[in-house]
């Protein structure tokens, strides 16, 4: 089986869809895909929120 026939097998266009928008919609984290007989069967997204400049006083940040 070539690769471009099994592909079809893995990723169709909402898939890859859901995936680029889980992508977008991330200014920091991860995407996590699983792949479950040859199948994309899962998408996970950890998002995470940085307080960075929160903490910088002379900015005006912090408490």
């Amino acid at each position: 089986m070539s690769a471009k026939q099994n592909s079809r097998n893995i990723v169709n266009d909402s898939i890859i869809k859901d995936i680029r928008d889980a992508v977008e919609g991330l200014s920091y984290g991860t995407v996590i895909i699983t792949v479950h007989n040859e199948k994309i069967t899962q998408i996970e997204i950890a998002r995470k929120q940085r307080f960075d400049d929160v903490w910088k006083i002379e900015g005006g940040g912090g408490i």
